[in-house]
């Protein structure tokens, strides 16, 4: 699996740019845990220590298997919930939570679901779609020139044909062209986009993440998008960091992680790409671990192929594996949250950083 640095990638999206040269970050989670009550009495740990930094110009995949957290965590950097600890920041301030304060910052941060269908109302027409966003904050000035700037970036052209249909007639990737244009009429300088193209199909998929990666170029837009699938974030982000129940267990460029992965967890997704670098795939036995009862030591470690296969025990790191803490991995530096990559000289753990409970 060779990534192109330019020309055309795999898709066709024509991705070749590298990643944006590091600088202050736009948003940035420190710390970010998000627990909610569950029956018995319980607490699941949906969100239970990340770090991330999203610079100017930047996309980064928040990836994983379902029920990870990286929804949650997508939520939380909107204001769409409250951490239970640690602190979200925008452009290096500490999102505020009174009403007026997370309008004004919806302003710069804008949602794309995965639903186009789900997320327009039946009853607008699209004009109407677009323009609820400058409504809601206030813009009256100039809007049907606004409305129709943001569907022709979004790839409607003319936009005036657009005006007067109503979802319903309107295929599912021109459903997903006018959300993203509900969020550009606003002019954000980051959007959080959710499985942006899990409910189009296969040939439509492409198209949109070309759009995105146009929209990055053209107006130096940031995004996190949010996905289970690794070949999106192969051919879209220029970082990736892997998701495990809760924690970041690895972070670095796409390159870096999906052509060189450390972590187990990793290995086994990558593994399962077509023309993966790591020949035969590896199936996870098992199934995620309930959020209420995380597993002491490695989170992964019951599910680990390198442990089930005594790598680990080689290494001598099996019984930290299943015992000893790992450290929650600290922003925007590459690495794995794994004892036998620490082992092996591919990762720093035990290092003393701060342990969340």
């Amino acid at each position: 699996m060779t990534r192109p640095t330019t020309g055309p990638a795999p898709d066709g999206t024509g991705r070749g740019r590298t990643a944006p040269a590091a600088g202050p970050a736009l948003l940035s989670a420190r710390d970010l845990a998000v627990r909610f009550p569950a029956p018995g009495g319980r607490t699941a740990r949906a969100v239970d220590g990340v770090n991330l930094d999203l610079h100017p110009g930047e996309i980064l995949a928040l990836a994983g298997e379902s029920g990870c957290g990286k929804t949650t965590v997508a939520r939380t950097l909107l204001g769409l919930e409250r951490p239970t600890s640690g602190r979200v920041l925008f452009q290096g301030r500490p999102l505020g939570r009174r009403t007026r304060e997370l309008k004004a910052y919806r302003r710069q941060a804008q949602l794309v679901l995965q639903d186009p269908t789900g997320a327009l109302n039946p009853r607008h027409t699209v004009y109407d779609a677009v323009a609820e966003g400058l409504r809601i904050h206030g813009i009256h000035d100039a809007e049907r020139e606004r409305v129709a700037e943001a569907l022709s970036r979004a790839g409607l052209r003319p936009a005036e044909k657009f005006f007067l249909a109503y979802p319903h007639e309107l295929s599912g990737g021109q459903r997903q062209r006018v959300v993203i244009a509900g969020a550009l009429v606003l002019h954000p300088k980051l959007i959080i986009a959710d499985e942006p193209v899990a409910s189009l199909d296969a040939s439509v998929r492409g198209e949109i993440l070309a759009l995105l990666l146009r929209l990055r170029d053209e107006l130096g837009l940031s995004a996190v998008v949010v996905t289970h699938d690794l070949g999106l974030a192969w051919n879209i982000a220029d970082r990736i960091a892997v998701m495990y129940l809760g924690r970041i267990v690895e972070y670095g460029t796409v390159e870096e992680v999906l052509t060189r992965p450390r972590h187990p967890y990793t290995r086994a997704l990558v593994s399962v790409l077509p023309d993966s670098p790591l020949g035969e795939p590896q199936v996870l036995s098992g199934e995620p671990p309930d959020a209420t009862a995380v597993p002491g030591g490695c989170r992964f470690h019951p599910r680990c192929p390198a442990l089930a296969r005594g790598q680990a025990e080689a290494a001598g790191v099996a019984g930290a594996c299943r015992a000893a803490p790992l450290p929650v991995l600290p922003p925007g530096v590459p690495g794995a949250a794994c004892h036998l990559a620490a082992a092996s000289g591919e990762a720093a753990v035990g290092d003393g950083r701060r342990k969340l409970p």
